[in-house]
């Protein structure tokens, strides 16, 4: 029994690694999509901000929400994008991401009527799915950073969408180097949503128009 669960745990293990090694190949292909110069960044109608908390567990600022909404900002006033989906999560009551990054953009100087809330942005692969299919986006900007954008990048375009992304500054404390291995686990959750699961975002409802730029009052 217990030669049995040694090699069961091998073999386990010998998948595992083999499912990381693909997903990091895969992601790496999307790499040139991924800009750190804002100045070699293609302009886009539209950047998708992807969600996070606020603050750490602790209650201590999270970093990386702290330097996405400066992305985000940083993007708008340059004219790289003209309007700004926050997606995020909104699954508990006394919990909002977009609402609070909406809040963050507008006294950052974004204007109001250039943000549009995603209430249902409830993971990436969420976030990128309601891009297209409730906002109506073909063409986006992704805002993160550089190791997430790799996988909505990748997500994005297996739904068709045509998609750069921005990488938001690194954080490179203890809280980066954790949520970089997270990031693994959830490479390879997106390979089974995608080739084996065929995984739906939890929610969409009704489209959500944004305006041309070019004819926006």
């Amino acid at each position: 029994m217990f030669r049995q669960i040694k090699l069961f745990t091998a073999l386990a293990l010998f998948f595992l690694l083999i499912l990381l090694t693909v997903s990091e190949r895969l992601f790496k292909l999307n790499k040139r999509l991924c800009y750190d110069d804002i100045t070699e960044l293609p302009e886009n109608k539209t950047g998708l901000l992807l969600g996070t908390s606020k603050y750490m567990k602790d209650g201590s600022p999270n970093l990386f929400y702290k330097y996405r909404i400066n992305a985000a900002v940083q993007l708008y006033k340059s004219g790289k994008i003209k309007y700004i989906i926050a997606s995020g999560d909104n699954r508990k009551a006394n919990y909002n991401e977009p609402k609070r990054m909406k809040a963050d953009l507008i006294k950052e100087g974004v204007p109001e009527n250039r943000i549009f809330a995603d209430y249902a942005g409830f993971r990436t692969f969420d976030s990128v799915v309601r891009s297209k299919e409730v906002f109506g986006q073909n063409k986006i900007t992704i805002i993160s950073q550089r190791f997430h954008n790799l996988r909505a990048v990748f997500i994005a375009k297996h739904f068709g969408i045509d998609a750069v992304a921005y990488n938001a500054e690194s954080v490179r404390n203890i809280d980066g180097v954790k949520i970089r291995f997270r990031e693994l686990f959830a490479r390879i959750k997106a390979l089974l949503d995608i080739y084996v699961l065929n995984t739906k975002p939890k929610y969409l409802g009704e489209k959500i128009y944004i305006p041309s730029s070019d004819n926006f009052q």
